[in-house]
């Protein structure tokens, strides 16, 4: 895979699709590789006349670690004191900005999951120019109140990772056992199969708690969404347990005219009976870009 300087580190990233077509910038989430975004997926959107960029973002995949700081002190950030945060969803959201810069796109449509719906909100919010479209998706305004999660849920987000591949694997199904999307169970192998693919291709874990620091020192996104102007659309799943539906619900609150779309039976994942669907809400949210 191609890899590119952007905003003082390197990201790398992957194509699908004609480059000659509209670029669809697709944002991963917190702790998660550009493979977040199946390859399945990417080719419905490409199918639908997008040129696909997926990447990984800092602290993830095969992109730049930022691991020669301290520690961030999530405690001490949760309790007001930002200061030990080695970077803000503002930071995400230039690198962002960055690899449109390198692939020398002026304008693209942006869809971010979880974390990655943050760092779209947050690019649509700085760098309004840059952005065709908006889809955040399985996200949140960052307001504090709404998208909170179950206890399990959320305690998912705490539990260490094993260093060996077995256990590493082990973990990985454990985690989506309990965050996927109860109404489209994905196949036990097919899913190993993915865990499996995520661990071989980078099983580094020591940027999760610094990317979840980013997201707990972050401001509120609220006021800054009031004056989104790119056709925006919040996609939700109604059973997801990680981040409830009324992150989404507040999302679309927020930004004027957006379209929330929640969708049954989805938990906090992507799941591949609901690509079809997916890739055409995103399709018809771009066609209302001028």
């Amino acid at each position: 895979m191609p890899r590119t300087e952007a905003n003082g580190i390197e990201l790398e990233y992957e194509t699908f699709g004609d480059p000659r077509q509209p670029t669809l910038l697709l944002v991963a989430g917190l702790g998660s590789q550009l493979l977040s975004w199946r390859s399945g997926l990417c080719a419905h959107f490409a199918a639908h006349g997008f040129h696909v960029v997926r990447y990984d973002n800092r602290d993830s995949g095969l992109s730049t670690f930022l691991d020669r700081g301290p520690k961030p002190d999530l405690r001490a950030i949760v309790r007001g004191d930002p200061g030990s945060a080695p970077y803000l969803i503002a930071d995400l959201a230039r690198d962002a900005v960055g690899l449109l810069d390198a692939l020398g796109v002026d304008r693209a449509h942006v869809a971010g999951a979880s974390m990655g719906g943050m760092i779209a909100q947050q690019l649509a919010i700085d760098h309004p120019g840059r952005l065709r479209s908006l889809c955040s998706i399985m996200s949140r305004p960052g307001d504090g109140v709404s998208g909170a999660g179950t206890r399990e849920a959320e305690a998912q987000l705490s539990t260490p990772r094993p260093a060996d591949r077995a256990g590493a694997i082990e973990a990985g199904m454990g985690v989506w056992r309990v965050i996927g999307s109860p109404g489209y169970p994905e196949d036990e192998a097919g899913l190993r199969a993915h865990v499996a693919e995520t661990y071989d291709r980078s099983h580094r874990v020591d940027g999760f708690g610094r990317q979840l620091a980013a997201i707990l020192a972050s401001p509120d996104r609220t006021a800054g969404l009031r004056g989104v102007t790119a056709p925006t659309l919040v996609l939700h799943g109604m059973a997801d347990p990680l981040i409830d539906r009324s992150g989404g619900e507040a999302t679309a609150r927020a930004v004027p005219g957006a379209e929330l779309l929640l969708l049954p039976g989805m938990g906090h994942d992507l799941p591949e009976p609901l690509w079809p669907d997916i890739a055409d809400a995103v399709a018809a949210n771009a066609a209302q870009a001028s």
